[in-house]
C-alpha cells in the first residue's frame, strides 16, 4: 500500500524537475513546467464590468459549464466565474517563480486594459504559495486585473492545464478557441480582437 502512495508523489516530483520553467528561448522551453499536486483554488470576486456593476450581467441560466466555478483571488476576495459569461475570456495560467510568466505580465495587463468592458482577462496563479503569488502581482504591477490563487490546482485541472505560462482563451459562448503559449504575450491582443468583432 505504501508504494501506491509514494509512486504518484515521486512521479509528480520527477515531472516537475524535468519540465521546470527555464530561460531557454526555444518553443519547447516556453511550454516547460508541470502542475503540482499541491495546487489549489478558492471562491471569487466578480471582475468589474465597464458599467461598474461587477460583471457582465449575463443571464445565469446561459452560463457555460466552463465558467461554472468559484475561486478566491490572491488578495482573498471571492470570485465567481459566472460573471465572465457573455464576453470573450482570457485565462492566463502563471507561476510566481517563472521567468516566462514574468515576461508575459506587461502585455497581458495591456490587453486587459485595452479590452476592458469588451473581454475578460483573469490570471490563474498556481505552483506556489499565495504569498509568492501576491509578491509576483506586486513586483510586476499587474494588479489591474483579477488573479486567482489556485494553490491546489483546481482551476488548472478544470482547464486541463499542466504547465505554467499558458493561455486558455474562451469565446463569448465559453468555448475554448486557443490553448497554448504566447512568448512575451505576443499575439494575445490579436486573438482577443478577433473575438470581439
Amino acid at each position: 500500500m505504501r508504494a501506491r502512495t509514494v509512486l504518484p508523489a515521486t512521479v509528480a516530483a520527477a515531472l516537475l524537475a524535468l519540465t521546470g520553467c527555464g530561460s531557454s528561448s526555444s518553443d519547447a522551453a516556453d511550454d516547460a513546467g508541470a502542475i503540482s499536486p499541491s495546487m489549489a483554488s478558492s471562491p471569487t470576486q466578480p471582475p468589474t464590468g465597464s458599467d461598474g456593476s461587477g460583471g457582465t450581467g449575463a443571464d445565469e441560466s446561459k452560463v457555460p459549464g466552463a465558467l461554472d466555478f468559484t475561486a478566491t483571488t490572491v488578495d482573498g476576495k471571492p470570485f465567481d466565474a459566472k460573471t465572465l459569461a457573455g464576453r470573450p475570456t482570457v485565462l492566463w495560467f502563471w507561476a510566481p517563480w517563472c521567468p516566462k510568466c514574468k515576461a508575459q505580465a506587461a502585455e497581458t495587463a495591456k490587453v486587459a486594459a485595452d479590452y476592458q468592458g469588451k473581454a475578460n482577462v483573469v490570471g490563474v496563479a498556481g505552483l506556489d504559495t499565495n504569498a509568492a503569488m501576491k509578491g509576483f502581482v506586486s513586483d510586476t504591477a499587474i494588479d489591474s486585473l483579477p488573479h486567482l490563487s489556485d494553490e491546489k490546482g483546481e482551476v488548472w485541472k478544470r482547464f486541463k492545464v499542466t504547465e505554467q505560462s499558458r493561455y486558455v482563451i474562451l469565446d463569448k459562448e465559453g468555448t475554448t478557441v486557443f490553448e497554448g503559449v504566447l512568448p512575451g504575450g505576443k499575439g494575445l491582443a490579436e486573438k482577443v480582437a478577433g473575438l470581439i468583432g
